[in-house]
């Protein structure tokens, strides 16, 4: 009897420390919650450094490095919910791991970025409202209102797992708080109407051009007799066709570009892709040594190529929607060094680096949920389709860049993406020379098509999934008028509050 207290107090310690295991356990897990949130606002006011260093001892110096704290939530924002196009397909296709697609894909973007960033960016920041007719203090409040707005509804966009367009989103707001500021005058709305066409017809661009390659594809390698002979001559030349049109780019990048006539940069691209298929051959021909001759082994023959274009498209990303992010920011540190707002300058470097390594620190930070969304749940991929979604994309948005268009990098991946999903439907459904394969293939070959089929059955069997596509179009829909209006109350409150 006397051990008893002993035993009563041992469980009640027992049972105090498993509290405190569970206490413990939960703190990690919210600490966890905390890491990402933490480490973006030690991001934000490291950019705010970095603009006070260039801007501390000029008028105003205090609105640009606000401003330049919001470019980075911004760029932020972009890289957690549109820089998940880039690499979706690749991750959703399993060509490579996530933490694999998260390092190419920042390393790409900040190159893209820093290289080829500053045409849009100028049309960003100059062409959308024209800055002539607008006093210069007001200028600033209007660009520090879209991008809060901006920002903004991107992050509701991410948390709600909707892969909106932030083109839309920051080319919204911007005419929201200058109509808000000085009414509808100084927008440009021819500008404006080249923008909004763009939007229409990239995404249509995007998905014939993806599903004009799954055809190829499936016409020179998949229904082959022999698939590893066939993958070993195309997918080379596959691949060389990315560096041709890279190095073409490139090229077009370069300040002397006016020198060289058209013929002489698709000369020097075509070199490039030469070379580059040279190089590639013997690998692909190594890959292929031992594999069987059936589709699974093609995943291996496009890992490569698939790899390629999710860089390359990273690239275009970082090209076009850098922009999206500094666009605004260029514009208010143009009014704070006095530079005439009638034209149209190239952004300072600063500037650039703090939207390429913004957007970067998003997608790191929070860009995994949307990956899965868009490489996983609109329509299955395999390395031979995403390979065509990320071609692309990539290539669609590669020549807007180099026409200072802001389309929309989300409706042109996502576009491509459905172009390859309903593609294979029509083709599952009309291809002759699918069928003849399959014919060929199958000892015993029954057709057994009802006159009526089962509308439900129909349905079920369809490739791309109707309900995250009405989401998606939806979610596009509003994007427009809904940062619009929310930069325009967003100005009122800022000059109500510091004007």
């Amino acid at each position: 009897m006397a051990d008893r207290p002993t035993v009563l107090r041992k469980r009640t310690l027992d049972k105090d420390l498993d509290k405190l295991t569970h206490v413990e356990d939960a703190s990690k897990y919210v600490s966890r919650k905390l890491i990402a949130p933490g480490i973006g606002m030690v991001f934000l006011g490291l950019a705010m450094l970095f603009a006070g260093v260039y801007v501390l001892d000029r008028p105003g110096a205090g609105l640009v490095i606000a401003a330049a704290a919001l470019a980075a939530y911004m760029a932020m924002n972009i890289g957690a919910n549109d820089v998940t196009n880039n690499v979706g397909a690749a991750v959703g296709a399993r060509a490579i791991t996530m933490g694999q697609a998260l390092i190419i894909a920042a390393i790409f973007e900040i190159l893209g970025a820093t290289i080829s960033g500053g045409e849009v960016v100028k049309t960003i920041s100059s062409s959308i409202v024209d800055a002539v007719q607008i006093p210069a203090g007001t200028l600033g409040w209007i660009m520090m209102a879209a991008l809060m707005a901006a920002a903004l509804w991107i992050n509701l966009a991410t948390w709600m797992n909707a892969p909106v367009s932030t083109t839309h989103s920051i080319v919204g707001a911007v005419i929201g708080a200058g109509i808000g500021a000085v009414g509808p005058e100084p927008v440009n709305w021819r500008v404006m109407a080249e923008i909004t066409s763009s939007w229409i017809t990239s995404p249509l661009i995007g998905g014939v051009i993806a599903a004009g390659l799954l055809y190829l594809v499936k016409t020179f390698i998949i229904y082959r007799e022999d698939k590893i002979s066939a993958a070993k001559r195309w997918v080379p030349v596959l691949i060389a066709m990315m560096i041709g049109g890279f190095t073409s780019y490139m090229v077009l990048q370069l300040e002397t570009a006016h020198s060289f006539s058209s013929l002489t940069i698709v000369l020097l691209g075509l070199a490039a892709g030469v070379l580059g298929w040279l190089v590639v051959a013997p690998f692909v021909r190594r890959q292929a040594e031992g594999l069987e001759n059936r589709n699974s082994s093609l995943r291996v023959l496009f890992r490569l190529p698939l790899i390629g274009s999710a860089a390359l498209l990273s690239f275009a990303h970082g090209a076009n929607d850098v922009s999206n992010a500094v666009g605004p920011l260029s514009a208010i540190v143009r009014v704070s060094i006095g530079h005439p707002l009638g034209e149209s300058v190239a952004p300072p470097l600063w500037v650039m680096l703090i939207g390429a390594f913004g957007i970067s620190v998003g997608l790191l930070l929070f860009g995994p949920r949307l990956i899965r969304l868009v490489g996983e749940q609109i329509t299955k991929l395999n390395p031979m389709r995403a390979y065509c979604v990320a071609s692309s994309t990539a290539f669609t948005v590669i020549v807007a860049s180099w026409l200072g268009l802001p389309v929309s990098t989300t409706h042109i991946a996502v576009g491509s993406v459905f172009g390859v999903g309903f593609f294979r439907e029509w083709y599952t459904r009309h291809s002759k020379q699918r069928l003849a394969y399959l014919k060929r293939r199958a000892e015993v070959w029954v057709i057994d098509e009802p006159e009526d089929p089962n509308t439900h059955e129909v349905r079920r069997r369809y490739l791309v999934r109707r309900s995250h596509f009405m989401t998606i179009i939806a979610a596009w829909v509003i994007t427009v008028p809904a940062s619009g209006a929310l930069a325009a109350v967003l100005y009122w409150l800022m000059v109500f509050l510091f004007v």
